[in-house]
């Protein structure tokens, strides 16, 4: 292909809908007929990336190879396209603005007044490019984060016009995800709030091509037709994303919906090639139909979140399907474990996984429970802080270190077997400074 094709993914009516979802799921379709597809988050937070947000603000930050910290929804388009993602896949608002105001800093532009348009919606552009100018995908696929009309993404919704405009007729479309509620009080569904949204998102300049309704009951064609006359999109263009048992059912039901041929033909470009989903569907059946059960402790001191170790818990259902297990995850608080609990809070478990995290709220529940994994040979696996924990649990209980600990937790601890690596001591920022990505050991 000559020109890379582009497909923005916007939300409306509510968030938490699942855009990176919805997303993954037509980038796995699009990739499975052979199109070169990758897809990349814009987050509207003033935040230079999530790196430093408590995971209960924003659930997981997703670390790629690269070292970037990034949204969890990097870590399901990597699990849906089994292709590594980088900082050029996740944009916030922080980073646009930083790097316009280190610009104007260095006199870039020649003493103008620097304002959000042309120049944060220029920034936010060149952004939205880097992966297409790169030659390396056919189809990039943007998702912008929070929901149409919110303040804080006007300058996204604002760029991505600008952009439909400068790419041309079918290189540039825009996927609208919507909700469709149902009120049981009048036993039915309701098209307003998306007749609204979509509104909403045309008062911005903007028109959308496909609509993707979520809803928890099926969207007769009679809605459908509502749908389409009142929000100007083609029927056909018109996709039910209804709720799934497991979003990895997702890519099947939109294929079943048409819309990655709808999006194709939409993009002219060649929708002859089925989509071949056979390892996928593989995947599902595996997961869908285990032959055995184990259970795994997930010790962690964000567990009231799930989103917070998301890219853990989809960890265990991928290798639980590689071998044909159901994986059960029993999550623990580590702030509840104590000396004298831990054997029983830990009773029944095949496997314990101690998660990341950071500060010492917490940590001593951690070494009780790598405690227990060593003394009772339960199969252990500790991440980050976890494997930290397991440092100091041996230190303190093996080798008889009295004290030991991290100099995270305690400064003047008299045995540090946890500490900061030379380089890394006249560091003061804390974001973005940590070592971090895929390293060659050595």
């Amino acid at each position: 292909m000559s020109q890379t094709k582009y497909i923005f993914v916007t939300g409306g009516v509510t968030s938490s809908l699942g855009k990176g979802i919805i997303a993954a799921s037509l980038a796995k379709l699009l990739q499975a007929r052979g199109y070169r597809t990758t897809i990349q988050k814009l987050d509207p937070y003033i935040n230079v990336d999530p790196g430093t947000l408590n995971p209960y603000e924003h659930g997981e930050c997703y670390v790629t190879d690269d070292g970037a910290e990034t949204d969890l929804d990097l870590g399901h388009y990597e699990r849906f396209l089994n292709v590594q993602t980088s900082q050029a896949n996740n944009v916030t608002t922080g980073r646009i603005y930083q790097s316009v105001i280190e610009k104007e800093r260095r006199g870039e532009f020649l003493g103008k007044t620097v304002q959000v348009v042309p120049h944060i919606t220029n920034e936010i552009k060149e952004r939205i490019q880097i992966l297409g100018k790169s030659g390396d995908y056919d189809i990039v696929i943007t998702v912008i984060g929070g929901t149409v009309g919110d303040i804080e993404s006007l300058p996204y919704i604002e760029a991505v016009r600008q952009l439909l405009w400068e790419v041309g007729e079918n290189n540039g479309i825009v996927v609208h995800l919507t909700l469709v509620p149902f009120l049981s009080a009048a036993g039915e569904l309701k098209t307003k709030p998306t007749q609204h949204s979509v509104k909403t998102l045309m008062e911005s300049g903007i028109k959308a091509d496909i609509l993707v309704c979520r809803t928890e009951h099926h969207i007769s064609d009679d809605i459908k037709n509502k749908l389409a006359l009142f929000c100007n999109v083609k029927k056909e263009a018109v996709i039910q994303s209804i709720d799934a048992s497991t979003i990895y059912d997702v890519p099947i039901l939109m294929q079943e919906e048409g819309l990655d041929r709808v999006a194709l033909q939409r993009l002219n470009l060649s929708d002859h090639i089925e989509p071949n989903l056979e390892l996928w569907k593989q995947f599902l059946k595996k997961h869908k139909n285990p032959k055995h059960t184990v259970t795994v402790g997930l010790i962690g001191k964000y567990v009231e979140l799930q989103d917070s170790y998301k890219s853990i818990l989809e960890s265990f259902i991928h290798a639980g399907a590689a071998n044909e297990v159901k994986v059960k995850v029993r999550s623990i608080h580590s702030e509840h474990l104590t000396e004298q609990n831990v054997a029983e809070k830990l009773q029944g478990l095949d496997g314990i996984l101690v998660a990341p995290g950071f500060g010492e709220r917490g940590i001593e529940g951690k070494i009780h429970a790598v405690r227990i994994a060593r003394e009772k040979n339960i199969p252990f696996l500790g991440i980050c802080l976890g494997m930290q924990m397991a440092v100091i649990e041996f230190a303190r209980t093996v080798l008889g270190l009295e004290g030991a600990n991290s100099t995270e937790m305690d400064a003047n601890a008299p045995h540090p077997v946890i500490n900061l690596m030379e380089e890394q001591k006249k560091v003061t920022d804390m974001g973005g400074t940590m070592r971090l990505g895929a390293w060659d050991c050595e």
